[in-house]
Formats: C-alpha cells, structure tokens, sequence
C-alpha cells in the first residue's frame, strides 16, 4: 500500500520520509478528536449480478415471456446502439469508494503495561469507569481482539472485515455546527456481538454465572494410577 505525500518540494518530501523511515507513525500524530476525515477503499464484492439487483429496475409482470427481472426496452432503432444510461446486468461490489466526513469519536491508545501493570482501560468513559477494552466478549466477529491503536469513526466504512482502508484528511473547510461540536462519548457497548449479549465484562458475567463446570473440574486433583507390584 502507498501513500501519497504532499505539500513542500520534492527535496522536503525525500528528508521528510528518510526521517521517519522504519519508524511507527501512530494515528495519534496524524488525525485527532472530533476532526472529520475521509475513508477510501473497496466494496464488498458481490459478483455477477441482474439490473433487478444491481440497478434496482422494476420486475416486469408475473406472465412475462422469458423471464421478469429484465428491462423490458434497451433503447431505440436508431440511434442503433445501447446507450450507457441502460440498466445492464454485470459486477456488483468490488468497487472504489470515497465517503466524506467521518466523524472522530475516539482515538484509543493499544493494551500497554505501566509499573509492571497492565492498562485495558482504552473503553472507559467519564461516565462509564468500567476498566474495559474495546474489544467485545468473544471479540469482534471475524476478526478478534484489538490490541493495538485504534480509531472509532461515526457511522460505517466501506469493505470487509480486515480490508485495508486509506484515512485522509478532509479536503474541504468545515464550519458546520455537526462539524466543529465536541463529541464526549458516555458509553461503549462491549456485549458479545455473536448473539444477545448482556455482560459488559468477562468479570461481570462470571459474578452473575457463577463458577462454571470446566472451572470445577481445573480444580480437582488429578487421579494418580496405582502401581501395580
């Protein structure tokens, strides 16, 4: 993946990257709170699709001939040829995207041990002081546990789970009231997000659940074997 570097000559172009050359470059230096940025990426691919799935085009009548997700007329005689405005079947998804004004809710610092301590406070909130991460019970659905940086954006981006996505600062001067207000979060869900969850932390549910049978049996002894003179 590369990124284009602007602004400056050439020559501070070339100083600048030698500088910072195998060097982490956090999302902290570059994006910060409240700021509104631009997602670029890719599309969930669909493959193959029907103008009745990919244009949205009306479907014909039940007693159609050959068919009803179709577009009944393509055009013309003349100018004989099929202009582009014409519905046709093709690929859907797997396209590049750009969405504008993102949001920053949140830039969290990764897991990190301080005094021989380790921090998982990276979901907490002044209302909500709940030592939690970000990541949900059993982890986020196709993908795991975060433990690094990372940034929480309002809203959705484009793509699948684990599909690279460039972030780039807006282009335009913002002066919107939803633009510029403060945004102070007063709470991050963190149930499970594989069926209905109800327990923010895995403490949490172990209070309410009580010790669980694979924790009884981690208790007992282990049966020794007789020897046998």
């Amino acid at each position: 993946m590369e990124i284009q570097l602007n602004g400056g000559t050439v020559a501070e172009k070339v100083d600048w990257a030698r500088e910072r050359l195998e060097k982490v470059v956090t999302v902290s230096s570059v994006f910060c709170q409240n700021e509104m940025i631009d997602v670029i990426g890719v599309t969930k691919g669909r493959g193959m699709k029907g103008v009745t799935s990919r244009w949205h085009a009306k479907k014909l009548p039940r007693k159609t001939h050959k068919g009803l997700r179709k577009v009944a007329c393509i055009g013309a005689w003349h100018p004989a040829r099929v202009a582009y405005s014409i519905a046709r079947a093709g690929q859907k998804g797997y396209h590049h995207r750009t969405e504008l004004n993102k949001k920053i809710y949140r830039i969290g610092q990764a897991v990190q041990v301080q005094d021989g301590k380790v921090i998982r406070n990276n979901a907490s909130t002044n209302y909500d002081t709940t030592e939690k991460t970000i990541t949900p019970l059993g982890g986020f659905p196709h993908y795991g546990e975060v433990n690094n940086d990372f940034i929480m954006l309002k809203g959705c981006v484009v793509g699948t789970k684990k599909r690279v996505l460039t972030l780039r600062k807006s282009l335009l001067v913002h002066t919107s009231r939803k633009a510029t207000e403060p945004i102070e979060l007063k709470f991050i869900d963190t149930t499970s997000k594989f069926g209905y969850g109800r327990f923010q932390t895995a403490q949490e549910k172990k209070s309410f659940m009580g010790p669980l049978k694979k924790d009884r049996l981690q208790k007992l002894p282990e049966p020794q074997e007789e020897e046998v003179v």
